[in-house]
């Protein structure tokens, strides 16, 4: 028996693959069809896969042109496979014209025509199409229009440095990223969605609760999306550590600790100045309270915030801290401080260790009593996980996925702290009496 191996993503399947899986079951009597797995085609830097694994699978079984259909996991599993397989063929599309002659060793290798004018890539570039509009002057807005570059049918139409010109932004598009000051994310939003425009906003979404409140219920009375902006929240590294410790990997949590800090030259700037900058617990907040909202729930017993101000609303330093009835929590956030940005999980049968830069990193440990049981993990992270986050807020979009990485209730928990912060409750100073 002649076995033949091919592999691909087979996302939206189209004739194109149809008629290439035809011409690589002709050259042998056996086929096995590779379909990779969203992990990898993430590492491969395919992000805006559209269809699930299992409904790729079922597409390229319902050609009946498979025998088996395996799932490819990792990078050099092809040689791996022809070795367990016995395969005597590999087959791809000869867009990959020399990319695998390494396999030659192995067994024959050839490269199949692709149908023209036929892709994937195209497909859901014309069923996306999406039009954004960018609101903001930091660097971050930069980052995000380069990273849309990334996700196919997302295209940046314009980009606006402040709001004096929101109305005419509005008009260009139908989908917006806000990255203004804080203090005006709740007016944006609010006047985004009364225009009919889905809304991509940086965190925090409000300065309050009773804002995030009513910005949902105006976004769902809509029909449109709503989305709070998070990159840490859609790096595959983060999601993967929050299905370990729901498997109980490391035991009970009873500890979250999160820093995140970065140094900020405010010498000689007015308080009028302060106002145009993100302050600590704004800028870094959300990020650091994230894992705290999401491991141990949002509805602590106590909640106290310690800070450090230069102005009444500019803190270069803010710890807070919580008390649940299960565990405790703390989060370190400064722009005129510098402490290792780590975060450390604490469990009553090990302990997850994510090292600095915590919030963008590709590693982390699970660690024990005994060093030698010690777990290490990796996970690709592109573009600091921006580009994932626009393929889901495209993704739920057209109502493909609803947004599961930040619910509402996480989103209400960090706006409910910027409004303690805000108004002073449960805020001590240092340099004043508690």
């Amino acid at each position: 028996m002649r076995k033949v191996i091919t592999y691909g993503t087979y996302d939206l399947l189209h004739y194109g693959h149809r008629r290439l899986l035809e011409r690589a079951k002709a050259l042998g009597d056996y086929l096995i069809v590779g379909v990779t797995s969203d992990d990898y085609d993430k590492s491969r830097g395919k992000i805006n896969v559209k269809q699930s694994l299992i409904e790729r699978m079922q597409g390229v079984q319902e050609t009946g042109l498979a025998d088996e259909i395996i799932v490819e996991e990792y990078e050099g599993q092809k040689i791996d496979d022809i070795k367990k397989y016995g395969v005597d063929v590999f087959a791809i599309g000869s867009d990959w014209l020399g990319k695998f002659d390494y396999l030659k060793e192995y067994c024959e290798v050839i490269y199949l025509d692709r149908t023209e004018g036929v892709s994937s890539t195209e497909l859901r570039r014309e069923e996306n199409a999406l039009d954004l509009g960018l609101l903001g002057n930091s660097a971050n807005v930069e980052k995000v229009k380069k990273e849309a570059g990334f996700v196919d049918g997302l295209n940046v139409r314009a980009v606006h440095a402040d709001g004096s010109h929101f109305d005419a932004l509005l008009k260009e598009v139908n989908a917006v990223y806000i990255y203004s000051k804080p203090e005006e994310h709740y007016a944006q939003v609010r006047q985004a969605l009364l225009a009919g425009k889905h809304v991509l906003c940086e965190s925090p979404l409000a300065m309050k609760k009773s804002q995030c409140d009513e910005l949902f219920e105006l976004a769902d009375k809509s029909g449109l999306v709503l989305m709070e902006a998070l990159k840490t929240a859609f790096s595959t590294a983060y999601t993967r550590l929050l299905l370990l410790l729901k498997s109980g990997k490391i035991g009970d949590v009873i500890s979250v600790d999160t820093t995140c800090t970065s140094m900020e030259d405010i010498d000689g700037l007015t308080p009028d100045m302060l106002r145009e900058h993100w302050n600590s617990i704004c800028d870094w907040g959300p990020t650091a309270l994230l894992p705290i909202f999401q491991i141990l729930g949002t509805a602590p017993m106590s909640r106290r915030i310690i800070s450090k101000k230069v102005s009444a609303e500019y803190d270069t330093f803010s710890k807070i801290d919580f008390v649940y009835d299960h565990a405790v929590a703390s989060a370190k956030v400064g722009k005129g401080v510098k402490s290792e940005g780590e975060m450390v999980i604490t469990g009553t049968r090990g302990y997850i260790y994510v090292p600095a830069p915590w919030w963008k990193t590709d590693f982390f440990e699970v660690r024990y009593e005994d060093q030698n049981t010690n777990q290490r993990y990796f996970y690709q992270l592109e573009g600091e996980g921006i580009r994932y986050e626009l393929v889901a807020f495209l993704h739920a979009v057209h109502g493909k996925h609803a947004n599961e990485e930040i619910s509402r209730d996480v989103t209400r928990a960090i706006a409910s702290v910027m409004e303690a912060y805000a108004s002073g409750d449960g805020v001590f100073l240092l340099g004043e009496r508690a």
